[in-house]
């Protein structure tokens, strides 16, 4: 069977391209080996979302009286029940993709995609049948999976992925997460929350190490605030799983530290898949476990793309779906402006949540720009206050004499929905000035981003 367009993988990459394909009026298939939605859907950023809501309902709940609420005194989180309302929320949002896959009738090809010379794709389905589709186009969309460590082999019981934190059938009374990265640090949060004793060891000097140091230092004295043992600039030597208790040692600045824990989670990072792809027999270049594109995602060979966390630049969900759209519009023939990996924003889902864009001040100065910084602390906001979360701060640098703005990172409550400002306002060009001349609403989290430019150019009102 032919089509113009088939696309191998359903994640937020390949599901996007395959959708905005459509509404170009191609003929579009994609493979999908297991659930439709790709990992992020599925297996990461919706259903851990989830997971840190309920989090966040349960804390509420301990917290009630200090809203003057009372509650009742027997309060407690249903691990079983929790992990299942996860569960169903992926399993809806999966529902979604497919309905809207029939709506855009876009075909769906179950099995393991393989491409072949001659625009071709090898599929092999689950009960061994196998049969080839030929494209006009591919699109490789096949996302990764968890790293492993030579030295610590995820087991699925005692040592964990992220997949299998997610699905745990009782909750741990103890747990170590190697890695304070997104995942790292949300799940570590999660279950520090519920109740469980939490190590996090970051091999950086920083948690969320690629943030901006003050926000690292900040969110560190947050998760440390509320009995988490954080552990940096530190490695996992080894981890002995032979008795009943995890022994994990880990190399500190000081000294070694021998700490016991029911799991421990793996959190460093992931790796592509690329393998048994068919990318060697196809002639399809890579490098460093990389498809190399241009900036259209044209692989070395006419006819086969790549995009998501297979190619160059950072593994988000929201990287990976604006690549899908330019892919498929420059195959349509659009004028299709490049993605700008200047401006992609960053965002971690603890408690306070990280948000970032753009430069960190170290960066910046790294660069050779000249820059003013401003900050506005949440213990000033009166909707902080009000709501009883007045951990961190907006950041924002600003090229000194432009007034282009370089960076922006937030730590606090929901200043994941706060970064879009920023990322919209650099992708117009706008300047300090335009946000300080631009009226925000008060009470609100978000007059902080303005109140923090004013600092930056000495006209703060309320600090």
């Amino acid at each position: 069977m032919n089509f113009d367009i088939i696309v191998i993988g359903s994640g937020p990459g390949g599901y996007v391209a395959a959708i905005r394909a459509s509404q170009l009026g191609f003929t579009v298939a994609v493979v999908e080996k297991a659930e439709v939605g790709g990992i992020c859907l599925n297996w990461g950023c919706i259903p851990t979302k989830a997971l840190l809501k309920s989090a966040s309902v349960f804390n509420y709940a301990r917290h009630a009286a200090d809203y003057g609420v009372k509650i009742g005194e027997d309060i407690s989180a249903d691990f079983e029940a929790i992990i299942r309302r996860s569960r169903g929320v992926a399993d809806t949002m999966s529902k979604g993709i497919q309905f809207l896959f029939r709506k855009n009738k876009i075909e769906v090809i179950s099995g393991t995609g393989k491409v072949l010379p001659g625009k071709k794709v090898r599929v092999t389905a689950n009960d061994g049948g196998v049969a080839v589709y030929e494209a006009a186009h591919i699109i490789l969309a096949t996302g990764a999976r968890s790293r492993e460590l030579p030295h610590l082999k995820i087991d699925g019981k005692k040592i964990i992925g992220y997949r299998q934190a997610m699905t745990l059938e009782k909750q741990p009374q103890s747990m170590v997460v190697i890695g304070s990265g997104a995942i790292g640090s949300e799940f570590a949060h999660f279950y520090n929350t519920l109740g469980t004793k939490v190590t996090l060891v970051e091999m950086l000097p920083n948690v969320v190490p690629v943030e901006d140091e003050e926000v690292s230092k900040q969110l560190e004295r947050s998760f440390k605030k509320s009995g988490m043992k954080v552990y940096t600039s530190s490695i996992v030597e080894s981890v002995d799983t032979s008795g009943e208790l995890c022994k994990v040692t880990i190399k500190t600045p000081k000294n070694v530290e021998l700490v016991e824990a029911e799991v421990v989670l793996s959190a460093v990072g992931v790796s592509t898949n690329i393998e048994n792809l068919g990318l060697e027999e196809t002639g399809i270049q890579t490098e460093r476990g990389k498809v190399l594109v241009d900036e259209y995602y044209r692989t070395s060979q006419e006819g086969y793309y790549a995009i998501g966390d297979i190619v160059k630049g950072p593994a988000l969900a929201h990287v990976a779906s604006r690549e899908g759209i330019v892919c498929v519009e420059k195959i349509a023939g659009k004028e299709v402006l490049p993605v700008d990996y200047g401006n992609i924003p960053g965002c971690t889902y603890t408690h306070p949540e990280v948000a970032s864009v753009g430069y960190t001040e170290k960066a910046a100065i790294e660069a050779g720009l000249s820059i003013k910084t401003g900050k506005f602390p949440f213990t000033a906001s009166g909707k902080a206050n009000s709501s009883g979360f007045r951990d961190g701060f907006i950041k924002v640098i600003f090229e000194a004499d432009s007034g282009k703005w370089l960076g922006a990172h937030f730590i606090g409550e929901n200043v994941t929905e706060m970064i879009a400002e920023v990322v919209v306002a650099r992708n117009m060009g706008a300047t300090a000035h335009d946000i300080l001349t631009a009226v925000h609403p008060h009470p609100t989290m978000s007059e902080a981003v303005m109140e923090a430019v004013a600092a930056a150019y000495g006209e703060v009102i309320h600090i």
